[in-house]
């Protein structure tokens, strides 16, 4: 969806049941912030790819919207219901398909499901008839009848996702989705989540893996240290940083610096620096040629051991926007996975 008909479609579904708004949203821990000042409007029948390195904010702003937790300012609404006003409500109108697989073990494929089916209510035959669609649909049917513990880290990830979309939920949230997937499985789950979305399914999407926000989403959120830093489709946030780019990989670390002073006359924006990889990523003036750029290399003395033109991903706009990687440290400090703070986990949302 473009730009333009993303607006189009916020402004005339602000009001509409299926999407998720949020104002001002924020949490705190004590005295820390986790999230702040967070506003969405995801109309019915999109996708939100919700970015940002461990500690960011997304799972806070999760909990919220999946009424695990209250806000301490703003307000949030999904399916047009209250979040703090009627959380049992909502629960009844949301699908979560957390990081951890949450499946039973010790019971079949079709037995979750049905499970899951009767906890929301569904008669034994709905129970059973969407079970059955939801395996065939994600290529588990030949192994319908095996205990889950059985099954491989992909089979059990497929599972999680079914029993999220048993209930045909409006608003689904899902957490890293293709975490343990083989490529395969991986582009079967993209083409599933787009037909649910054309069936009108509001998607919230949180990853790691930016080449999926850039492949589903209609509008990207970019949370850094608990606040939004960009907000836009990807076409948009990667215009942002120069649509093309030049990877220069040089052969050592002291060599990356002046590869970015030897490009400045063909910069548009500020370089990135990968220093484990020794590549200095430039974002170039449309219509550099890329013999322009290896002559002004070579005359500054510059090794250039690689050259490569392309076009700039979602990578590219989280590292010029947040400045690092998730790593695991950043988990330590962030509020979101402090057990002293007594919140729950994203996995024990209830059904």
């Amino acid at each position: 969806m473009s730009r333009t008909l993303y607006q189009e479609a916020v402004h005339h579904t602000k009001t509409g049941t299926g999407g998720v708004t949020a104002r001002g949203l924020g949490k705190r821990f004590g005295e820390q912030w986790a999230l702040r000042d967070l506003d969405l409007d995801v109309v019915p029948g999109s996708i939100l790819g919700l970015l940002g390195h461990n500690g960011a904010g997304k799972t806070t702003a999760i909990r919220i919207l999946t009424t695990l937790s209250e806000p301490t300012e703003g307000s949030a609404s999904v399916a047009g219901i209250d979040v703090t006003a009627d959380p049992t409500q909502v629960r009844r109108r949301i699908g979560v398909a957390a990081q951890q697989a949450t499946v039973d073990g010790l019971m079949s494929a079709h037995k979750n499901l049905v499970m899951v089916g009767r906890l929301h209510h569904l008669t034994k035959a709905e129970a059973q008839r969407r079970a059955h669609d939801l395996l065939e649909r994600l290529d588990l049917a030949d192994a319908a009848e095996k205990l889950v513990k059985s099954f491989s880290g992909g089979m059990r990830r497929r599972l999680d996702l079914a029993a999220s979309l048993v209930a045909e939920p409006e608003v689904l949230f899902l957490d890293e989705p293709t975490t343990g997937l083989d490529p395969r499985s991986r582009n079967d789950l993209w083409a599933m989540l787009r037909d649910l979305v054309r069936n009108g399914t509001t998607i919230i999407l949180t990853t790691q893996y930016l080449e999926e926000a850039d492949q589903l989403a209609d509008d990207v959120v970019v949370l850094d240290h608990g606040r939004t830093v960009a907000h836009g489709t990807p076409e948009e946030l990667k215009s942002q940083i120069g649509t093309e780019r030049i990877d220069v990989t040089v052969g050592a670390v002291r060599e990356l610096e002046g590869a970015v002073r030897a490009t400045e006359a063909f910069a548009s924006n500020p370089a990135t620096l990968d220093e484990q990889l020794l590549v200095a990523s430039i974002p170039v003036i449309e219509g550099t040629r890329l013999m322009e750029v290896m002559r002004a290399l070579d005359a500054a003395g510059i090794d250039a051991v690689d050259l490569n033109r392309r076009q700039a991903t979602l990578d590219d706009v989280f590292l010029t926007l947040t400045g690092e990687k998730g790593s695991d440290s950043d988990a330590e400090a962030d509020p979101d996975s402090d057990s002293r703070n007594a919140e729950p986990t994203f996995e024990e949302v209830p059904t």
